[in-house]
């Protein structure tokens, strides 16, 4: 400030500096993991985009990490506190499938395959080795078309797992049951939604019969969101009267509503009983590998779960899945 020879007091403004954005910056990098980890605790995902982008929650658990170690150095509390939040939702939401144990229970040992065959385009010489292997009481096949049922038998299959509820097709709509034991066709336990999906009751030996769908709802993509929810709500519910398994290509994670939604009603996903929830099933055999898991075994409550693996099967962009369990 200084002194007018003509009097008065000049005064200078005094240049204030920027300060530079980082607190609005660091709600930006926070606001979409914490409106990510909302939409998965509370199931709010609707309609086709939304539906399809829940299945990277795994990845946008790890992610999480990112916005809050910025916010926690930038000494922005709020940020802090919600990132916080974000990241603790979605590790809950997805860390237990890494942390699952063998059950150890006893009980009539029954191994279920399941594969999505690609428009019966998978290697048969591979299916049939897994098939000789693992020795699957239940093979369970998706996009199964006549000419692989052909194919399937010459290579030996109708030795291995004589009996079968089968519904084929040219086109990714056909799907098959194979059984080491007799089984019998329940046409009328699922609606017509989605692609075809057989049911069958399977008389497994030293107890009673057990219930077994074949699953291959619609993909989530575009209109055909709506035929996937319904499919996924007509799935049955568990019975005391009957254990009840189902398997195949959900076209969904443990981390779409939906799916929880079918869990809730008695089942629990064999892969995240035993740690390996979190092994992508899709898309294999392509230039990027595996990342998101779509393919489940769904098995009752009261069903004891040893082990679950993965493989790779030529020719086919889905893994199959193995799984031994122990019937009550």
């Amino acid at each position: 400030m200084d002194t007018s020879p003509v009097g008065g007091t000049i005064v200078t403004p005094v240049r204030k500096r920027r300060k530079f954005p980082g607190t609005a910056l660091t709600w930006v990098a926070v606001t979409p993991f914490a409106a990510w980890a909302l939409a998965r605790v509370a199931g709010l995902e609707r309609g086709s985009l939304p539906t399809q982008l829940m299945t990277a929650t795994p990845y946008a658990a790890a992610g999480s990490l990112v916005p809050l170690l910025i916010a926690a150095f930038g000494r922005k509390r709020a940020a802090t506190v919600v990132a916080l939040l974000a990241t603790t939702a979605l590790g809950f939401s997805v860390l237990p499938r890494a942390l699952g144990t063998a059950d150890a229970a006893s009980g009539r040992p029954l191994r279920v395959m399941t594969i999505n065959m690609l428009f019966g385009r998978a290697d048969i010489t591979t299916i049939m080795q897994l098939v000789r292997e693992f020795a699957p009481d239940v093979l369970s096949t998706q996009e199964l078309t006549p000419g692989a049922v052909s194919d399937l038998d010459a290579a030996g299959l109708k030795e291995i797992l004589p009996h079968r509820v089968l519904q084929a097709e040219w086109s990714a709509g056909g799907s098959g049951l194979y059984s080491r034991y007799p089984m019998r066709a329940l046409w009328d336990l699922m609606p017509p939604v989605g692609h075809q999906m057989p049911a069958a009751l399977i008389s497994v030996p030293g107890g009673e019969p057990i219930e077994f769908v074949d699953a291959h709802p619609f993909p989530p993509l575009g209109p055909q969101v709506t035929g996937w929810n319904e499919a996924m709500a007509a799935f049955p519910s568990t019975s005391s009267d009957r254990i009840r398994i189902i398997a195949g290509d959900f076209n969904a994670s443990l981390d779409h509503a939906a799916l929880r939604g079918v869990l809730a009603r008695g089942y629990k996903d064999a892969a995240d009983q035993v740690g390996a929830g979190l092994i992508p099933t899709w898309p294999a055999n392509k230039r990027v590998p595996p990342f998101i898991t779509i393919d489940h075994v769904l098995v009752d409550q009261r069903v004891g779960v040893q082990e679950v693996s993965v493989r790779d099967v030529p020719g086919t962009d889905h893994r199959a899945v193995l799984a031994r369990l122990s019937l009550p």
